[in-house]
């Protein structure tokens, strides 16, 4: 089986490809973003049908915290819709036989019931410090759903809980609060310092998933028959949550990452920043009653993490270049 990984410089393609090297009789194609521009429709389309992979991932996108999404909604927009749109019609150009496409929780209303059920999608406003990457996810998801509506294609979309894990971004404004706070913490740590700010009140609540289990769902779910898939949605919408279904609040993990870190001083919120979503925890049933379950908990994936970390910043890194992860 031949299977294209888009994004496999980011932290989810990095994960697929380790998932990926377990495997027997699977050929992984790559193309780095210096020979494949994934916003080039044009060149996504030759490619496409150069290379005939049987399976197609997609996992490049413009990705970032509150501060970089709220900065730069031009570029969260039209880079993720262009990026999902060359990728997902290429693949039905090529004669695709399977498709994943990786969303976020984010596509989902502010107001969402909780846990998050699939079928809160396109229910309510979203959340407007991310609305413009979450209508993109959004636009990959109905284009999807499209086209296997209309010419019978088997494209899967899966929504992630909130990943961390090797290879993340820890940029102290562009990275998501948990890579961000890793950083932060261990800098403070490194320094001695005796208080450690973290934006918001810390009683805004997150579900954590470790990229790892990630890229595990993602070969648990191509691995479905179609019928068995397809049998266990909601609705006709391609989708199912993935996560671990439980969430904690943002001040507690603070506390999770000072412990990790060694850091000892107060930890302070400044409540004029902004929390986001007051609450997001999906509703990961339909992946429970396939089979499939996260394995590594919060605890173990922090000190995972933070043990890359360290060795990455010893040798001068700083995890990925992450404005786009393709």
């Amino acid at each position: 089986m031949r299977v294209f990984v888009a994004g496999h410089r980011g932290m989810v393609g990095q994960a697929l490809l380790r998932g990926f090297s377990s495997r027997e009789g699977v050929e992984v194609i790559t193309a780095p973003r210096e020979q494949l521009d994934l916003r080039d429709q044009s060149a996504v389309a030759h490619f496409m049908r150069r290379e005939r992979p049987d399976t197609v991932i997609l996992a490049a996108a413009r990705v970032g915290g509150i501060w970089a999404n709220h900065s730069y909604p031009v570029e969260f927009l039209s880079d993720n819709m262009r990026i999902a749109f060359n990728v997902i019609s290429a693949a039905h150009g090529a004669d695709v036989r399977q498709l994943i496409n990786l969303g976020s929780s984010c596509i989902y209303p502010r107001g969402a019931p909780q846990p998050i059920p699939e079928e809160a999608l396109l229910t309510g406003a979203l959340e407007p410090t991310n609305e413009a990457y979450a209508l993109a996810k959004i636009a990959a998801i109905n284009l999807c759903d499209s086209y296997n509506r209309q010419y019978g294609t088997d494209f899967r979309s899966l929504m992630p809980a909130n990943l961390y894990g090797r290879g993340d971004n820890f940029h102290p404004q562009e990275a998501h609060v948990l890579p961000a706070l890793l950083q932060r913490f261990h800098d403070a740590a490194r320094k001695g310092a005796k208080t450690v700010q973290v934006w918001g009140t810390g009683q805004v609540r997150r579900e954590f998933l470790h990229v790892d289990d990630l890229a595990r769902a993602c070969l648990f779910v191509l691995d479905l028959p179609a019928a068995r898939f397809h049998s266990a949605l909601s609705g006709p919408r391609a989708i199912l949550n993935v996560g671990s279904g439980r969430d904690i609040t943002i001040a507690q993990l603070a506390k999770a990452i000072a412990r990790v870190t060694g850091f000892q001083g107060r930890i302070e919120f400044d409540p004029s920043k902004p929390d986001g979503t007051p609450r997001k925890c999906l509703d990961v049933r339909r992946m429970s009653d396939l089979g499939w379950q996260a394995q590594l908990s919060l605890e173990e994936g922090l000190a995972q993490t933070y043990e890359w970390f360290v060795a990455q910043s010893q040798s001068g890194l700083r995890g990925l270049p992450q404005e786009l992860c393709a």
